[in-house]
């Protein structure tokens, strides 16, 4: 918060944080929303949100005039319209043509769906579902959206095994009741992890579904929401019936990626472009305009005769651990004594576990021995993403292939837990187990690794 000189001639004029103002200095007139200080802010720098989406600081100096702005922020429109007679509550829902292909969209939070608080600066997940259509009201000549659902709003960070359950069940609701696709909008965080899940959960799907997020909040000029939103919305009018996540191809507001819910991984923090499909190439490329390309022949096609049905058997007692030098044995015991049903090795390169420390007290093969004894199931996926695991080059791997480690081939880690606990929640025996993570379910193993999807 702003102090000292600042905080007396903000109070002098019953400016709050919040507030849209004018500040001038001489010719140069500049103005937008007052955003709260921070700590290591200059006590004589107001900071401003423009117009344009983006902040400024800007210094104060004794010519310097400071008012409040006679224009309207968008949450005094909104205050007003919930007062006023004949106005809407919803926010100004758009109205769709019953001509166009028809579409469900659930809401579950995230950036895409977040407004900043003008208290804090901070950006949180309150936006109303309806308010989402506002960011895009190019949605309405590409497709008649039917319902918005929003069964949960929450940052994906804090989904779980029961979120994931409860929007497969919603999806198999909504795309057996008539409609062409479905699209979900999420977080970013842990996107790949629910578009796995769903993947999974939707056994035979016959329509598309769309995952879409955003990397930049709505009030951000370089909001990616927005043309995430109409690529998903072509893709899910499209022929392919896959879980895909439809993201940023480029940092370009140009073409989005059409990636497989199993393949796909978030791979940068920020960069709207951050979502890439890992040993294997995008299905496809789909633009704003409705140009859809296809890369990958080998997906699922559209047959609307179909019904969809949810299968959301998961075992809670699924985990996954993260190899690394000098980790100790004890945390896979400790797995193993807690119940779980199910670990995924986060392993090194091919494969591996430490086998034959000097320190023998270090060595997994006795914690490894244990859980197939107990019919604990162990995966091996590769930390290195990028590349196949393979049982048969160190003799380290093959001891553990004989324990009865199972190798995940080219399978994402995070791929490799959600299909392990699917799979651990519907069969126990070890053998079957052991066939169905080796059979390709949802397209999580590439027959054939091509060189041009390395760092795609």
């Amino acid at each position: 918060m702003y102090a000292g000189k600042l905080k007396k001639i903000l109070e002098s004029k019953s400016i709050d944080v919040g507030t849209r103002i004018a500040v001038a200095d001489g010719k140069i007139k500049i103005e937008g929303i007052l955003m709260p200080g921070t700590d290591d802010s200059a006590e004589d720098i107001l900071t401003l949100k423009l117009d344009s989406g983006y902040n400024t600081g800007i210094l104060v100096t004794e010519k310097t005039a400071i008012s409040k702005s006679g224009k309207k922020t968008q949450d005094d429109i909104i205050s007003e319209e919930k007062l006023e007679l004949g106005k809407s509550k919803s926010k100004g829902i758009l109205s769709f043509d019953r001509k166009k292909p028809k579409v469900s969209l659930i809401a579950t939070g995230g950036t895409i769906s977040s407004r900043v608080d003008y208290k804090t600066g901070a950006v949180h997940m309150l936006m109303e579902p309806e308010e989402i259509l506002r960011t895009t009201p190019e949605l309405k000549s590409i497709i008649n959206l039917t319902s918005i659902l929003s069964p949960f709003r929450m940052a994906s960070e804090d989904m779980t095994i029961k979120e994931w359950a409860k929007l497969a069940k919603l999806a198999e609701k909504e795309l057996n009741r008539g409609i062409e696709g479905l699209i979900v909008t999420h977080g970013t965080d842990t996107l790949h992890y629910t578009s796995a899940a769903l993947s999974f959960m939707l056994p035979d799907l016959s329509k598309p579904v769309a995952l879409v997020g955003a990397q930049r909040s709505p009030d951000r000029a370089s909001f990616d929401g927005a043309m995430n939103l109409i690529c998903a919305a072509r893709y899910a009018t499209c022929n392919i019936a896959e879980v895909a996540v439809v993201m940023h191809a480029t940092m370009n507001d140009d073409y989005c990626l059409i990636n497989r819910g199993t393949k796909v991984r978030k791979m940068h923090t920020s960069r709207r472009d951050a979502f890439r499909p890992i040993n294997t190439q995008p299905i496809g490329t789909v633009y704003p305009c409705g140009k859809l390309d296809i890369i990958d022949s080998n997906h699922r096609k559209r047959d609307n005769s179909l019904d969809v049905l949810a299968d959301t058997r998961f075992e809670a007692k699924t985990a996954m651990i993260n190899i690394h030098p000098g980790i100790s044995p004890e945390i896979l015991d400790w797995h193993i004594d807690k119940g779980y049903k199910g670990v995924v090795l986060q392993t090194t390169a091919l494969g591996h576990v430490p086998m034959d420390p000097l320190d023998k007290n270090m060595s997994w093969k006795k914690s490894l021995e244990r859980a197939s004894d107990e019919s604990v199931t162990i995966v091996s996926a590769s930390q290195t993403l990028y590349g196949s695991t393979h049982p048969h080059v160190y003799r380290s791997a093959v001891e553990m292939e004989k324990i009865g480690v199972i190798f995940a081939k080219d399978m994402l880690p995070e791929t490799a837990y959600v299909k392990l606990g699917c799979i651990l929640g519907r069969v126990q025996d070890k053998q079957e187990i052991k066939d169905l993570m080796l059979k390709n379910l949802a397209g999580e193993f590439s027959e054939k690794i091509l060189p041009q999807s390395f760092l795609y």
